[in-house]
């Protein structure tokens, strides 16, 4: 829970807590947002987004009660940019948050932005781009809090950061360009090239004999989760996502993306071996398995550098640590009375335009004209109408302090990783794979003390429900955190307590300047109406509905028809099939969204 002042009743603990702040530091970085090119796998040369001329990005670390100014200015020249601080609450500074249409407009090329926020939280956290598609080109890194009053600081000698995440080697735009389309009626996302460790392969750790070492590791990927054990050692887990955790011995973990784990490895006492520690690419989330795919990166720990580095042992299969078992350090019991309780249904379908979109309740996200945080501080009373956030964001307006439970129907194969913005949730109900929805009328036994984080994974078929108290008025998105499945549409959107944030929140200049250089309007309802905010004319829309009947099914076969229809006029086979002209591509879109029923 996020500390403020107000929150306090006991004249000693707010003593403390001003003690906290008038002993905290301002914790500048000037960051020059722009291209470099990079070769982290070895395979492929490209560019990659660096900041200040360099790649991988620089780590923030701060303590808590800390400011943080981040000074960012994009050169890129060709694509706007944001940043989000992912796990960081943002208590009082909902407007530093980061997602572009939510809580700013983008940081459009020449321009720059100011985040400025006081952290009141310690952990394990990193920071990336949330402009559509962006941070697997690189946007990524660590964000770390330390905590002078930690339970851990006796337990451990020296901290360690680990960075696990899959690589592309062609830029996001190209590839998303590709994934929402009719030509890909299926949803296949794009399989990695390659899997890295803190944005390389081969990565070396030095250990010294006796010592116990705190591992912070960052899933910073954009689509694949990792498995990853220590050879020969024993991991300790005492954090995740920023939750101190009662300790827990695990051989091996399951990181999904956008997860933190800390854990204590305590090094052995003999230097005669060297051992390797692995990340190794959950499979299971990819459509086809390429040949050439290594979806595994070795790592080792190193006691003497004169030793050889050993290959990994191969495994039979995995079988990680269940973190639903986790208890958090504070015992935050489960809050069993609930005041708001809704129900995400998740599916993958089609739309008019034959491409694979992903929804909740058979919304598809599309992002409004203006920034949903500024119709909340434009919109007077009707701030609490959830229409004037548009029909296609998913809003839900909670109230202050309320309990507030997601119930979420998984109603695909997949595996989806669920991250909520400005808060962590008590995990209460996770089924296991192919259980269905879930049955409220015959809820399982809750644990007393849930563990609590900020991203979770919901199983195939499968559900989750999750809690948490409204009491951090802002507006937060929900939605899952592989990038391919946010760009196609799968989130939802929290506007908690609006007429509080209207009292509390005031817009810095630089957040207008962005819009303005954007051509992006500021005040109104999602469609940008000011003087009708129920008037949702003009708001952005998705593509039409399928025609009644029409399936993924038929579209897959409706494209292999057409195309199989352009070879079979090929009367010289070794030209092989040229590209589709603009003609051909224009009545292919035709045919699909003039199709029969399959």
């Amino acid at each position: 829970m996020a500390l403020s002042l107000s929150s306090f009743i006991n004249p000693i603990a707010a003593l403390l807590l001003f003690i906290l702040h008038v002993n905290a530091a301002t914790v500048t970085y000037d960051f020059d947002i722009g291209w470099v090119y990079a070769n982290p796998d070895g395979m492929a040369n490209r560019p990659v987004i660096g900041i200040n001329g360099k790649w991988p990005i620089p780590i923030i670390a701060a303590d808590i009660g800390d400011r943080i100014i981040v000074n960012a200015k994009n050169s890129l020249g060709n694509e706007s940019t944001s940043l989000h601080f992912h796990g960081l609450y943002q208590n009082g500074t909902n407007h530093m948050d980061g997602p572009v249409g939510v809580t700013q407009c983008g940081i459009a090329p020449g321009s720059s932005f100011t985040y400025n926020f006081t952290i009141d939280q310690p952990g394990t956290y990193w920071y990336h781009s949330h402009s559509r598609g962006q941070y697997p080109d690189g946007l990524r890194g660590a964000v770390i809090i330390h905590d002078p009053d930690s339970p851990l600081k006796n337990m451990y000698d020296e901290e360690i950061i680990v960075t696990f995440s899959d690589w592309y080697h062609d830029l996001m735009n190209g590839l998303l360009e590709g994934f929402i389309k009719y030509s890909n009626p299926t949803g296949a996302e794009p399989v990695p090239k390659s899997a890295l460790v803190n944005e390389t392969q081969n990565l070396t750790i030095s250990m010294e004999p006796g010592k116990t070492y705190l591992f912070r590791m960052i899933n910073v990927g954009a689509f694949a989760a990792q498995y990853v054990w220590f050879e020969g050692h024993t991991m300790q887990i005492v954090e995740v996502d920023g939750i101190y955790t009662e300790p827990e011995d695990a051989d091996m973990i399951y990181i999904t993306a956008a997860q933190r784990y800390a854990v204590l490895i305590t090094a052995k006492n003999e230097t005669d071996t060297n051992y390797a520690f692995m990340g190794s690419m959950d499979e299971d989330l990819f459509d086809t398995v390429p040949a050439t795919l290594n979806p595994n990166v070795t790592g080792w720990l190193v006691y003497d550098d004169k030793k050889d580095l050993p290959a990994a042992a191969p495994i039979d299969s995995f079988d990680p640590f269940d973190d639903f078992a986790l208890i958090p350090q504070d015992k935050e019991k489960l809050f069993d009375k609930v005041d708001y309780s809704f129900t995400l249904d998740l599916k993958m379908d089609n739309l008019g335009d034959g491409a694979n979109y992903a929804f909740f309740n058979d919304i598809t996200y599309v992002s409004p004209k203006v920034p949903t945080l500024y119709s909340v501080l434009t919109t007077g009373d009707n701030a609490t109408n959830p229409l004037v956030y548009g029909d296609h964001t998913n809003s839900f307006v909670l109230g202050h302090n309320q309990v507030v439970e997601i119930v979420l129907n998984n109603n695909d194969p997949g595996k989806h990783p669920f991250h909520l913005h400005g808060h962590a949730f008590q995990v209460v109900v996770r089924s296991d794979d192919e259980a269905g929805n879930y049955d409220p009328t015959a809820p399982p036994d809750m644990p007393k003390t849930p563990m609590r984080r900020d991203t979770i994974l919901v199983r195939p078929d499968g559900h989750i429900v999750l809690r948490f108290r409204a009491d951090n008025p802002g507006v937060w998105l929900f939605h899952c955190h592989i990038e391919w499945h946010v760009s196609s549409g799968l989130i939802a959107t929290m506007v908690e307590a609006p007429l509080i944030l209207q009292d509390t929140l005031t817009l810095p200049a630089d957040h207008l300047a962005a819009c303005k250089a954007a051509d992006m309007p500021t005040a109104g309802n999602a469609a940008g109406n000011t003087i009708n905010v129920l008037d949702l004319k003009g708001q952005p829309l998705p593509p039409p509905r399928l025609p009644s009947g029409f399936t993924a099914r038929g579209i897959v076969a409706l494209v292999f028809s057409v195309i199989a229809a352009f070879l079979g006029l090929a009367t010289i086979s070794w030209y092989g099939a040229a590209p589709l002209s603009k003609e051909e591509e224009a009545k292919l879109k035709r045919d699909i969204q003039a199709g029969e029923p399959q």
